[in-house]
């Protein structure tokens, strides 16, 4: 049975919506909810698979996102070939939950709203995010470079050209005055809403941790705040039930900043339990197990009231050759897109926002910026996976079905038989969905999966 600490306990009898017999049961219950959200510029909606019987896992949706679905059961998600081609994403239900609050505060007015992701890792929030403003800017921020790393690998498997990853620490945004539209923090905590989810957690977790944690949030909303518009919108979020890091943490917001706490319409049948901040009565909605399928998180909303912006003034990006432009234009769809030049390879951004990416790229670091085409090498143009991920494939690049078995294959980069095909570049595909590029030769191919991606274990049981 889980030892929950016995002081978080005490600290939440008094919270709204709190059950103690209900959540020491929830937590020795060893339940565990397994959720997936559907990426909605992917060809086709993934069916998990089972892999030791092959039957599609049932699956059930999620209310608060449209794409988003509750699994019966959790596959093995490491040999589903449409897992690695990011067709989908596996995020904890209750944080699903920002797609409702977008749709309460924003709406369908997302064309050209530029959003701030500030500690995106691992990528859950920053692909919902660029699924929700698919024709806005993301800007995905993690300070972490390891961490970034991780996020940048899923960014680039939801391939949407409409995000920027950004390895900076808060403080680093400062020059961005009135710059973003939305805001995003979903804050580092102390993290005992994931006690269910991983009992590590619990170890990790002390009274003075929190107030650690209550610190840094305030710091880091103090760092960024100036760089969100008037009228703008700023969600705060964290993985913890302790007050100190959400309640007490709304009501510092309102005393420190102008802002408009919003209140957000809640279905009575899901679960969420709406509550209040001691002092300005700012609104927060709490997720308990017991009460809904998802783990323990918090979230609020707020409208700011105040702020000033500023003009940027800044050089153009770093142009690429005509030879590079050919070479790029024959692997791209015919679009709305520029070409540009970072560490010797082609970018392709969307038009709309190559102002805004050079102005982001003076400010902060860059990991990168919209999807990485490839690189020139002599004459011909080594294609990057990133472009293998996104939608901008040319429809002439010949694409090579796999089976289950050669996918999986590939995706441990190993040596895939060349068949009956004409030479040169194309794109290995299971079910009509883009795995990755495969150059091939006379009497091989050569499989170009990223080798920091490939599955390492041989079976699900290795």
């Amino acid at each position: 049975m889980i030892a929950l600490p016995k002081e978080l306990i005490a600290s939440l009898t008094n919270i709204k919506g709190f059950n103690k017999e209900a959540f020491e049961q929830v937590h020795a219950s060893g339940e565990q909810v397994t959720s997936i959200r559907l990426n909605p510029v992917k060809s086709r909606a993934p069916l998990p698979i089972n892999q030791s019987t092959g039957q599609l896992v049932h699956q059930s949706a999620i209310p608060w996102c449209p794409y988003g679905y509750y699994l019966s059961q959790r596959p093995s998600f490491t040999f589903d070939p449409l897992f690695h081609a990011g067709t989908y994403y596996v995020q904890e239900a209750s944080s699903m939950f920002l797609w409702e609050v977008l749709a309460q505060a924003i709406g369908n007015n997302t064309a050209g709203v530029k959003v701030l992701d500030l500690c995106a890792a691992p990528g859950g929030k920053s692909t919902l995010l660029a699924s929700y403003f698919n024709d806005g800017l993301v800007v995905a921020n993690e300070v972490i470079r390891s961490r970034a790393a991780v996020l940048a690998e899923n960014i680039t498997k939801w391939g949407s050209a409409n995000t920027v990853v950004t390895n900076n620490d808060p403080k680093d945004f400062v020059e961005l005055k009135g710059y973003f539209d939305v805001m995003i923090v979903d804050a580092p905590c102390s993290g005992s809403g994931l006690f269910r989810r991983d009992e590590d957690a619990i170890d990790e977790w002390s009274e003075e941790n929190v107030v650690l944690c209550s610190q840094r949030q305030q710091r880091i909303l103090a760092d960024v705040y100036s760089t969100l518009k008037n009228d703008g919108l700023l969600v705060y979020s964290t993985c913890s039930y302790s007050k100190a890091e959400d309640e007490d943490i709304l009501d510092w917001i309102c005393a420190t900043f102008s802002v408009e706490s919003l209140v957000l319409h809640v279905k009575e049948e899901w679960g969420i339990i709406e509550v209040e901040s001691d002092i300005h009565k700012a609104k927060g909605y709490r997720f308990y197990p017991y009460k809904l399928k998802g783990e323990g998180f918090f979230i609020a909303a707020f409208r700011k009231r105040d702020g000033e912006t500023q003009d940027y003034r800044v050089q153009g990006l770093q142009k690429i050759s005509k030879e590079e432009a050919i070479a790029a234009e024959s692997f791209i769809k015919s679009g709305e897109m520029i070409f540009c030049s970072q560490a010797e390879k082609i970018i392709a951004l969307p038009a709309t926002y190559k102002t805004d990416v050079a102005i982001l790229q003076k400010h902060l670091y860059l990991r990168q910026a919209g999807i990485t085409v490839g690189a020139l090498k002599g004459r011909d143009l080594v294609p990057e996976h990133a472009l293998a991920m996104s939608t901008l494939v040319a429809e002439n690049i010949p694409r090579i079905p796999l089976t289950k078995q050669q996918a999986i294959h590939y995706l441990q980069k190993k040596d895939i038989e060349p068949g009956n095909f004409d030479k040169g570049w194309a794109l290995a595909t299971y079910e009509n969905v883009n795995l990755g590029w495969m150059k091939i030769l006379h009497n091989r191919v050569n499989n170009y999966y990223p080798v920091e991606w490939r599955i390492l274990k041989e079976s699900i049981a290795g």
